[in-house]
């Protein structure tokens, strides 16, 4: 499915994530980091989330000891709900959004409630959701990926992006026709 042979010629669409060693080495070896993520550099407000990692423990630990009963505010991992968010470029809200829901449901509400329930078959749940999004994805290549099974032609199969600025240069500057200019 990520065969950027099969994508229609001139289109930037990729598979999130595939690249990611060819990049790293790109941005550290050849580029720098200086380039990058320092004073010219187009990511360095990105420096800032190492302050707001160190300083997101702090009320974590505040309220931990102001509400010592709330047990959920000691198991708050802020490095952990931060280092989430280095995937969202490779997934949607809606992913988080399914994951939190799941998540907090079976593991607080179940867990307090049946937790007879929860210690025997959690973990099945788990690998059923697992197989289930493994089967979701065979079926969605073979309903959706094939082109013109019975004469069925799918919208999301046409050889056009569906973006007419996909083309277009994001760095600050740059002039191409038909494309906006970012500063």
């Amino acid at each position: 499915m990520c065969d950027p042979t099969k994508l229609p010629s001139g289109s930037l669409w990729m598979c999130p994530g595939d690249d990611v060693f060819y990049n790293a080495s790109i941005i550290w070896g050849l580029v720098g980091p200086l380039r990058m993520f320092g004073s010219r550099g187009l990511y360095q407000k990105m420096n800032y989330f190492f302050l707001i990692g160190l300083l997101a423990l702090v009320p974590v630990w505040i309220f931990s000891r102001i509400f010592p009963e709330k047990k959920w505010i000691q198991l708050t991992n802020a490095p952990i709900l931060l280092g989430a968010g280095g995937n969202m470029p490779l997934a949607r809200a809606v992913n988080y959004v399914c994951w939190l829901s799941v998540g907090i449901f079976f593991n607080f509400v179940v867990y307090r409630r049946f937790k007879a329930w929860w210690a025997r078959h959690n973990y099945i749940l788990s690998a059923g959701l697992d197989a289930g999004v493994a089967f979701m994805e065979i079926l969605c290549y073979f309903t959706l990926q094939v082109r013109d099974i019975n004469g069925i032609k799918w919208w999301g199969l046409d050889l056009d992006d569906h973006c007419p600025l996909a083309s277009c240069p994001t760095a600050p500057g740059i002039e191409v026709k038909g494309c906006p200019i970012f500063y």
